[in-house]
């Protein structure tokens, strides 16, 4: 009876809720400076506040769409895929979640992925490579690991992050080709230059080190939440060995999405790279295998 209590209590975890936090606030004052920068450089305000306004709402209400659509995804019926659903509803009863819109993208890619800005508007996506690699149980852990994204509200806080650094790449792309002139004459073309670039890295590795602690915040959160942290350990080995079965060309198709994949499709250069969206697989299992002990003692 405890254990069962303990499943259905979905765990907060505060190291990721203040880490969302601090990584907003850096990427605002990176924003500040940006803004300040193009200022400087003779922006109009006008034109600025449009241009980045009109991107930002397309970012937040177009993005969970544009990452379906990018996979080949299709929302599917309960008629149409039937376990799925039953699954997600247990699922979202025992996170205390309103049920998401449930996709299904055709693709020899083991992974699965969540997308939306909220609870309320967020979709769940797993490919036909994952279901047909995973047990039931195994699934069931995934599943699990995307709805605690969408607990967590970590999807829009990655949105949001991921814009900045798109802001700030296109800026440096429009600079180094439309520039032109002398720069000599024109000094604040490269202050411009000089924030977006710091802009784009620093609101790269901000991504990065948010990226992985949410990882495991996922991990943790659909281990507790399934009561079976060895069956998400089980699906991170099979869905690893499996990506490296996958054609090279359909990896780089996916591979954009791959800081919201449960597994990044570069499986062996996520274990070793330091530019690597995801933890270790070795350290996601072995803490999985600590939580796999500790609910053992507790139960």
């Amino acid at each position: 009876m405890a254990a069962r209590q303990q499943r259905a209590i979905f765990p907060r975890d505060p190291g990721l809720q203040f880490r969302m936090l601090l990584t907003m606030f850096l990427l605002g004052l990176l924003y500040v400076a940006l803004i300040g920068a193009l200022l400087a450089a003779g922006t109009g305000l006008v034109l600025m506040v449009v241009i980045i306004g009109g991107l930002s709402f397309a970012q937040l209400f177009f993005s969970d769409k544009l990452a379906l659509s990018a996979m080949g995804a299709k929302e599917v019926s309960p008629q149409e895929a039937p376990g799925l659903h039953a699954m997600i509803e247990r699922l979202c009863i025992q996170a205390d979640l309103p049920k998401p819109r449930i996709a299904v993208a055709d693709s020899h890619v083991p992974n699965a992925f969540a997308t939306g800005r909220s609870q309320k508007s967020a979709t769940v996506c797993a490919t036909t490579g994952i279901m047909s690699v995973l047990s039931p149980s195994e699934l069931e852990g995934v599943m699990a690991h995307e709805l605690s994204h969408v607990k967590n509200r970590d999807v829009l806080i990655m949105t949001i992050a991921s814009f900045f650094a798109s802001i700030a790449a296109m800026i440096l792309q429009f600079g180094f080709f439309f520039g032109g002139g002398d720069d000599d004459d024109n000094p604040s073309i490269l202050v411009v230059l000089l924030v977006s670039f710091v802009v784009y890295i620093v609101s790269f590795f901000l991504m990065l080190a948010l990226s992985r602690y949410r990882e495991f915040a996922a991990d943790r959160g659909a281990a507790i939440v399934t009561g079976r942290p060895s069956a998400l350990s089980s699906a991170l080995v099979k869905i690893s060995g499996a990506m490296e079965r996958v054609p090279t060309q359909d990896l780089r198709q996916a591979e954009r999405l791959n800081a919201f994949f449960i597994v990044p499709t570069s499986v062996r250069g996520a274990v070793q790279t330091l530019f690597s969206t995801h933890p270790p697989m070795e350290k996601r299992i072995e803490r999985l295998q600590q939580l796999e002990t500790q609910l053992q003692a507790a139960a």
